[in-house]
């Protein structure tokens, strides 16, 4: 099985070449995803990828064929919840806590990624286990996780060796690539809901597009802080993704009056799990769980999604542990 074919349509030369079909990009994916093509040949298909700036019907492509790929099976989550930054300008992952708070609300959610340059105590991992949150070896543990327990994190290298041989491949090139955006939008299990966060606001509406081309129902994409779902409450938010099926956006005000950088303050994740125990107090954090939260639920069709967060936060420590 060559990649000649897909390489030739998008490396003709001014006049010639073209973007992918939607098909024409699963086909390929499919193909990439055997390991039976020439690694030559993958390099070029995603750097010529990265020259032009891929499409939506070349994403959509993309994620469907790993989403057949994986073939999840058992228990779907409500929300799918990625983790791909690279975590250079962010501190401690206080989304996780807004995870908890909507896996609370009894929606299954999945967590699942890859932080390259996260690799350190305030890394997504290490905080998963002062939180309670299970660790998956695989996509059926996972499943099985979310039975359980209403959220698991599956990294990416126990869910595709495939798709996590393809990221690691920027340590090759130098550059990123189109995996990173297929890899926010994967949605592996099918949850009913996505929430995405890029550090490129341009990638915002094409994710959106792909995601309508994909056939999914709702999501929410935000320029998150560091690149992940997480919002800051000291700056205005706009927020794209869809409905219902349909194209959606809004605009969210700031609510936090004070300059604060998110990799200010505790570095520990056991200052995570303390937050969420009660045992210290951290107000800007609790507005930036909050927020997170708030824009997860409306996202899943909550109808006062910040008024069910609070609530949940508040009575966080009458409930047994998520």
């Amino acid at each position: 099985m060559s990649l000649a074919p897909y390489v030739r349509i998008l490396g003709r030369g001014p006049g010639r070449s073209r973007s992918l079909t939607q098909a024409e990009a699963a086909e390929a994916m499919e193909i990439i995803l055997t390991g039976q093509p020439a690694p030559e040949a993958v390099g070029a298909l995603l750097m010529l990828l990265r020259m032009k700036g891929e499409t939506a019907e070349e994403l959509a492509g993309f994620v469907a064929a790993a989403r057949t790929r994986i073939g999840w099976s058992g228990t779907a989550p409500a929300l799918d919840w990625p983790s791909y930054a690279a975590g250079r300008t962010r501190g401690l992952p206080r989304f996780l806590l807004a995870a908890k708070i909507v896996a609370r609300a009894g929606f299954p959610v999945l967590l699942h990624g890859w932080n390259s340059h996260q690799q350190n105590n305030a890394s997504v991992r290490a905080a998963l286990g002062p939180l309670g949150i299970g660790k998956a070896g695989s996509v059926a543990e996972a499943s099985d996780m979310l039975a359980a327990g209403q959220i698991a994190y599956v990294p990416l290298e126990q869910m595709s060796e495939p798709l996590f041989a393809l990221l690691r491949l920027r340590d090759d090139l130098g550059l990123r690539s189109c995996i990173n955006t297929v890899l926010r939008m994967l949605n592996p299990g099918v949850a009913g809901a996505s929430v995405q966060g890029v550090f490129h606001p341009t990638y915002r509406e094409t994710q959106t597009q792909a995601a309508l081309l994909l056939g999914d129902r709702a999501a929410s994409v935000i320029k998150g802080g560091g690149g992940e779902f997480e919002v800051h409450p000291g700056k205005a938010l706009e927020a794209y993704g869809l409905r219902n099926g349909q194209v959606w956006h809004d605009s969210f005000a700031a609510t936090w009056a004070k300059t604060q950088k998110l990799n200010e303050g505790p570095t520990e994740p056991g200052h995570l799990s303390a937050l969420w125990d009660g045992a210290v107090s951290d107000p800007f954090a609790e507005a930036v769980v909050l927020r997170t939260a708030a824009l997860a639920l409306g996202t899943l069709g909550v109808a006062d999604p910040h008024r069910l967060s609070i609530d949940i936060w508040r009575n966080r420590h009458q409930q047994a542990a998520a």
